[in-house]
């Protein structure tokens, strides 16, 4: 007779079921989460930081897993709620079938996340629709990848979604106005992207934001009002086309930087100083204010860095003025300021105010009648819808305020000059030579702003020092500038191949000045000539300057150089036989050199060597067939020679050095732009109507298949691309031409895309590359 159930005894069989139920249901979810990992390791190539996945026994002790810097999970109750993959140097290669699609459909599979962390591990395509399945997550970040496309409208759905960072990718398109459905976002981080547009209306509705990061895109427009975001505590919009006026922005901001952009108007009316109480961190530099600079910015209550250089602020400055305790960091340089810098200002920690007008300053100054010019032209106008008609005015005003100041200032210093020399005679007139090197003080003061101090100093120290040179060292060098040693010939001078006592190969450049000029015209270039050294820049070793003997005035400057004898890039690229021509992967490497001199001259040292009238044949290649530029010291000496400095690639219009500058380093882009059209055909380019029908070229074969891309390319390297890997190069370079000097590429673009090609061609190829598969690492 079968003994009767009790119901103490029945509840207890109840939890056992409900028990094993559970313990099947969790060993499924960590059975599938286990197979959702290494499915994850197995599109990113099987990097060996994800190894502990196979070693998880299906899942069994996934949230056990010991962090380390390449991955970190985070469990709650055995799902996995955090996922952080960092990569580094042992993450290979992605295979050449990935896709985004596939991985993050992986990802999706992990329904509990809350955060998804996915930096430096080299992803390109879109971010699926797929994303959407995450309805938990809180945080995503994929920043430092190759992700590209617009930022897709499932992210909206990812409504507890408080931190969306993107930055360093290859986003396209507008900023989302559906940021805005995002009930809880509090930080927002799309920098290094190719954003447009302008920012949408609905930005100003982001009331829980706390910090806005959009930098270095191509956006553009009025910033709209920002007033209503009071829990805004960052925003961050360098290097991008806002403006003109000055955004109206909540009084809580910590940081605000709005540096290299269009600002010109409005600063007064929007930045009250009273109530910035919070504010430590101003950068507003490299736009286009004008009127009187504000001292009260200097004593704001939190303020400790603040940076207004590259405007055009007026005023007079006080020895007594006061600033802040807490400030460290000051930058007035390149303004109109007139008076004495301020103690409180040379007692912080670093303090820049060169090119402005103060009086008994150590740091370069302007003549003082160039800063009174240009005050008494700059008021603020009465009405606000006359503002911008009145700054065309304001930039008239000051041009033809400098030029007077200039003409009048040289005017001076040549009655001085001729008077001086008046008062010395010689009997025997003859040719004379500089023999004193370069001033310590001014070399130290050039390189205070240098970016890259470190490497220049480095690659110094594997050259002999910088010296003067008399005529007469030249000519034992040059067996008397025999035509034997004679390497070219141009409207820059003459190149001749030199031998030093001590066996040194030298290039020995020899210059006529135009114009008459005292040797102190020449000495400032000549120390920013001589510490301009870089790997890849063909280093100065010294100069001679020559002078005519009725007046004093220089009549020829050689300057001497390192000599690299492996030729010219384009001799290894379009004038090479074809068994002896650069590989696609070492042209990619040389371009890659050639971007770095580039973005060294520009921003290397202050202040930037820009409009260098870059030609391939420029391009010299060392024993190793590293890339140096030459003949970028020629942009520095142009005006005073009286040169016209002309490029057979930029369309500018009178080819002047002048008109060049105006555009400054988008002059470069394109002559690099031309570089990479012979690189990519492999046939020179000789005539400046060339270049825009082979830009129309390459433009419409990026919309052709793989076969008719290859046609046009050097049929030396065509088999041997990847087409990912050309069509990065193409679209890069066609950009680089663009007509229009404010849609081309900075340096910076250029490098990133060079470096995402690099890496497209070696997961092509399985090989060893110079350049690092990882671009977070540098190359």
């Amino acid at each position: 007779m079968a003994k009767p159930l009790y119901p103490s005894h029945l509840l207890f069989f109840l939890l056992l079921v409900l028990l094993c139920f559970h313990h099947s249901q969790q060993s499924q979810s960590q059975s599938q989460q286990w197979q959702s990992l290494v499915e994850i390791q197995k599109l990113l190539n099987y990097p060996s930081a994800l190894r502990s996945f196979k070693y998880t026994r299906r899942g069994r002790g996934l949230c056990s897993i010991e962090p380390t810097p390449s991955l970190t999970l985070a469990c709650y109750q055995g799902n996995i709620t955090q996922l952080h993959i960092t990569g580094n140097n042992e993450f290979p290669p992605l295979p050449n079938d990935f896709s985004s699609h596939s991985f993050f459909a992986s990802i999706a599979q992990l329904p509990s996340l809350k955060v998804v962390s996915l930096t430096c591990l080299g992803l390109w395509g879109p971010i699926p629709p797929s994303i959407a399945q995450l309805s938990s997550l809180e945080i995503l970040n994929v920043s430092t990848n190759y992700l590209s496309g617009t930022i897709p409208l499932q992210i909206s759905s990812l409504r507890n979604l408080q931190t969306l960072i993107l930055d360093r990718n290859k986003f396209t398109g507008q900023v989302p106005a559906w940021l805005s459905s995002l009930p809880v976002l509090s930080v927002l981080s799309f920098k290094n992207n190719w954003l447009n547009g302008s920012l949408p209306y609905s930005f100003s509705s982001l009331q829980t934001l706390r910090v806005a990061s959009l930098s270095h895109n191509y956006l553009s427009g009025e910033v709209p009002d920002l007033t209503n975001l009071t829990n805004l505590q960052v925003l961050d919009l360098e290097g991008n086309y806002f403006g003109p006026h000055f955004p109206s922005l909540p009084n809580k901001l910590v940081t605000l930087v709005l540096r290299k952009n269009k600002f010109r108007l409005g600063i007064r009316t929007t930045l009250d100083s009273s109530s910035w109480f919070q504010l430590q961190k101003l950068d507003i530099s490299l736009n286009g204010f004008v009127g009187p600079f504000m001292p009260s910015l200097l004593s704001l209550p939190s303020i400790n860095y603040l940076d207004i250089g590259g405007n055009k602020f007026t005023g007079v400055l006080f020895k007594n003025m006061s600033c802040n305790a807490e400030l460290a960091f000051v930058n007035l340089s390149s303004n109109l300021l007139t008076g004495e810098l301020p103690d409180c200002v040379k007692k912080t920690r670093i303090s820049q105010y060169t090119q402005n007008c103060l009086a008994n300053e150590d740091q370069d100054q302007q003549p003082s009648n160039l800063c009174h010019n240009e005050a008494l032209a700059v008021q603020i106008p009465p009405k606000e819808e006359h503002k911008r008609h009145y700054a065309k005015h304001v930039i008239a005003s000051s041009a033809v305020g400098g030029i007077v100041g200039a003409i009048a200032l040289v005017g001076l210093i040549f009655v001085a000059v001729k008077r001086s020399n008046g008062n010395q005679t010689t009997k025997n007139p003859r040719t004379r030579f500089i023999t004193d090197t370069a001033s310590a003080v001014n070399t130290a003061k050039l390189l205070s702003d240098a970016k890259y101090i470190s490497e220049t100093m480095k690659m110094g120290a594997s050259l002999p020092a910088y010296r003067t040179f008399s005529l007469e060292e030249l000519k034992e060098a040059t067996n008397n500038f025999d035509d034997s040693t004679l390497l070219g010939e141009g409207s820059d001078g003459q190149v001749y191949r030199g031998e030093l006592p001590d066996g040194t190969l030298v290039a020995i450049r020899g210059m006529k000045m135009r114009k008459r000029h005292n040797p102190q015209v020449y000495t400032q270039l000549i120390e920013l000539i001589s510490k301009l050294r870089h790997s890849h820049l063909v280093s100065a070793l010294g100069h001679c300057l020559e002078f005519h003997p009725d007046d004093s005035s220089v009549s020829r400057l050689f300057l001497i150089s390192e000599f690299v004898p492996n030729g010219t890039l384009r001799g290894c690229i379009s004038e090479a036989p074809p068994g002896r021509k650069l590989t696609w992967a070492q042209r990619i490497v040389a371009a890659i050199g050639v971007a770095k001199g580039i973005q060294f001259l520009h921003t290397g040292i202050v202040p930037g060597v820009k409009s260098i009238n870059l030609k391939i044949k420029n391009v010299l290649m060392d024993h190793d067939l590293h890339v140096k530029i030459s003949n970028y010291s020629l942009a520095l000496l142009a005006e005073n020679r009286g040169m016209v400095g002309t490029s057979a690639a930029s369309p500018s219009p009178k080819g002047s050095f002048q008109a060049r500058v105006k555009h400054e380093c988008k002059n470069d882009v394109y002559d690099f732009g031309v570089i990479l059209l012979e690189i990519i055909l492999g046939r020179p380019i000789m005539f400046q109507n060339e270049v825009g029908v082979l830009k129309d070229l390459l433009r419409e074969s990026l919309t052709t298949d793989d076969t008719a891309r290859r046609s046009i390319v050097d049929p030396s390297v065509h088999k041997e691309c990847s087409d990912e890997s050309l069509k990065t190069m193409m679209e890069i370079c066609v950009r680089c031409l663009s007509n229009e000097p404010t849609d081309r590429p900075s340096v910076e673009d250029i490098l990133w895309n060079l470096q995402f090609a690099a890496q497209l061609q070696d997961s092509a190829s399985h090989l060893d590359s110079p350049v690092s598969s990882n671009h977070c690492q540098e190359v």
